[in-house]
């Protein structure tokens, strides 16, 4: 047993738990959605819908820039407190004055925790009903689909369904250099880096073990808290690769997703994670360091801090999803992970290579 393991809760077929940034990728859904009912264009500006936005330098910021992590938006200078990310319009105005790390497009860095900001204010801005993205994903996606997974818990959720996240502090990070990159755990620990200041504001938000709390829970981050079941982000994504249709998704759109990653001009240096990175359109691409999905890259998803991970993979039509509650030290391919998704892969592809024709 893990020494922060005491007297653990058997994990039940319907369990629920917070899965960090592996949220990002259902979030990404609710904007994939979005595209597919004509409400966004990936390269317009993110001003043509949200006015404001314009501010600082962000004025020629198209939405695949915002949504690859190209957009220098990863930190958010304004101090912010749970009280204040719970009225969006507080959280808009602190987005919309923030100025770019970075010459937009040059490069980009994780927007850990400010990507689901910046995708939430977009969405309600370009929707007719002006819902939040935990809403939208509710009303649109979760509820057609009989999904269990929330962006901002609700208090209708039974506490007893949700496992306990056995979280790490940040400094225990220098206890696993081997698995973890050197730079990018330096970074994390130097609270004037653009890394430290990604995840720390508020600085509640830094340690996994803190999402255990219920006025963390209840809070729409779109890039960071969503909770529910893993077969329900693998359900989610399993739609997604097999056309999308139960989604709403539109052919023009999964075509969107699954095209090669549109990098910056300055190469793929991630600023934030010290280590090269692939995004698109709110997603991870395959890339040398991290493979998911069958031989092509068609694939696309996000993993989450911990362990956990989720991805759609339209080349074998499957849809993936690992959760865990107990965090391990790796910024992608745990190994908990790792195998069961490599065993998977394995039976689809073998099972492919002996069909007929």
């Amino acid at each position: 047993m893990h020494p922060r393991c005491r007297n653990p809760a058997p994990w039940r077929e319907d369990t629920m738990v917070t899965v960090f940034s592996t949220t990002k990728g259902v979030s990404g859904l609710a904007l994939a959605l979005a595209h597919a009912r004509g409400w966004i264009d990936h390269d317009v500006p993110v001003a043509r819908y949200w006015p404001e936005f314009a501010q600082a330098g962000k004025e020629a910021v198209t939405v695949r820039q915002l949504l690859a992590h190209q957009a220098g938006l990863a930190a958010v200078d304004r101090p912010l407190s749970i009280t204040d990310l719970a009225d969006l319009d507080i959280v808009a105005s602190a987005l919309a004055e923030q100025r770019p790390a970075w010459t937009p497009g040059t490069r980009h860095g994780y927007h850990a925790i400010s990507l689901g900001w910046y995708e939430g204010e977009l969405l309600r801005r370009v929707d007719p009903q002006r819902r939040s993205l935990g809403r939208f994903f509710a009303e649109a996606i979760a509820a057609p689909l009989g999904l269990e997974f929330h962006i901002g818990l609700p208090g209708t959720v039974d506490p007893e369904r949700i496992a306990t996240i056995h979280g790490f502090k940040p400094a225990e990070l220098l206890l696993h250099m081997g698995t973890m990159p050197r730079a990018f755990v330096l970074g994390f620990l130097n609270p004037r880096s653009v890394t430290a200041r990604s995840f720390a504001n508020p600085k509640v938000l830094n340690q996994t073990g803190n999402y255990n709390r219920a006025d963390v829970r209840r809070l729409e981050l779109p890039a960071a808290n969503g909770t529910g079941e893993a077969r329900a982000i693998a359900r989610a994504y399993g739609e997604a690769a097999t056309g999308g249709a139960g989604l709403g998704l539109t052919p023009g759109t999964l075509r969107a997703l699954t095209r090669p990653a549109e990098p910056p001009s300055q190469g793929l240096l991630d600023v934030v994670l010290r280590v090269p990175t692939v995004f698109s359109l709110g997603y991870v691409k395959p890339f040398p360091s991290l493979r998911f999905g069958a031989a092509g890259d068609q694939a696309f998803g996000t993993p989450g801090a911990g362990g956990s991970f989720g991805f759609a993979d339209p080349e074998t039509g499957v849809g993936f999803a690992y959760a865990m509650n107990r965090s391990g030290f790796h910024l992608w391919d745990d190994p908990r992970e790792l195998a069961l998704r490599e065993a998977l892969f394995s039976a689809v592809l073998g099972e492919r290579s002996q069909r007929p024709g």
